[in-house]
């Protein structure tokens, strides 16, 4: 994710391998590690090539879906509609092309003195990427109640307090989110109903995308 105060354009490993000795044949050996796969120039381990074939099958159905991958006035207006039922500084429609993309937005006033939030950002970064891997939604409070979550560069480079994102799913595939997120905490007892707003924003934005899909 890339902020700049006030304005709005801020902007595998391969797995470890062992030798043995030379053969007679003077060639080496290589062993691969257990859960590995070994391709013609790189070997990743089975969770990474999950992955990469996990994030191909997301943008093979992104492009049949028609999904805009640009930012589009109907999902800014998903996101800001989000934001403001739950009383959060943004709101994001997110889908996970080569980067984390947002193509719904909504930030506080550029003249509030909070940090502007451009239209993309890292693909491992944030709490989305959780959202993704689990494909459930994720709501979180304050992140500091959760040790896994505490500490993230949304957290260290933000200060970024809560959260609450869920998946859009479509044929078992997630191919993106939508999240608010706050500097400040927000109460334990008010987190269900914080939940079920991003997830009625959830299942607002499939029906958009499943019924209407390039037309957005």
């Amino acid at each position: 994710m890339t902020y700049t105060p006030y304005t709005t354009t801020p902007s595998l490993h391969a797995a470890p391998t062992t030798r043995v000795q030379p053969t007679p044949h003077d060639h080496d050996v290589i062993v691969l590690p257990p859960g590995t796969v070994h391709t013609d120039h790189d070997t990743v381990s089975g969770e990474q090539a999950h992955a990469l074939t996990e994030q191909a099958e997301r943008l093979k159905l992104i492009q049949q879906l028609g999904i805009p991958t640009q930012a589009t006035q109907y999902f800014d207006h998903l996101a800001t509609d989000m934001a403001q039922r739950t009383g959060f500084l943004y709101g994001m429609v997110n889908l996970f092309l080569e980067e984390q993309t947002f193509i719904g937005l909504h930030n506080p006033p550029a003249d509030s003195g909070y940090l502007i939030v451009d239209r993309t950002m890292n693909r491992n970064h944030g709490w989305c990427p959780e959202v993704i891997n689990r494909k459930k939604a994720l709501p979180l409070h304050n992140v500091h109640a959760y040790h896994r979550f505490s500490s993230n560069y949304v957290v260290d480079a933000v200060g970024i307090q809560s959260y609450f994102g869920a998946p859009l799913i479509h044929d078992g595939i997630a191919v993106g989110t939508v999240c608010v997120i706050d500097p400040d905490p927000r109460p334990l007892d008010d987190a269900l109903r914080l939940r079920d707003i991003v997830l009625s924003t959830r299942d607002t934005a499939m029906q958009a995308i499943t019924t209407h899909g390039t037309r957005l």
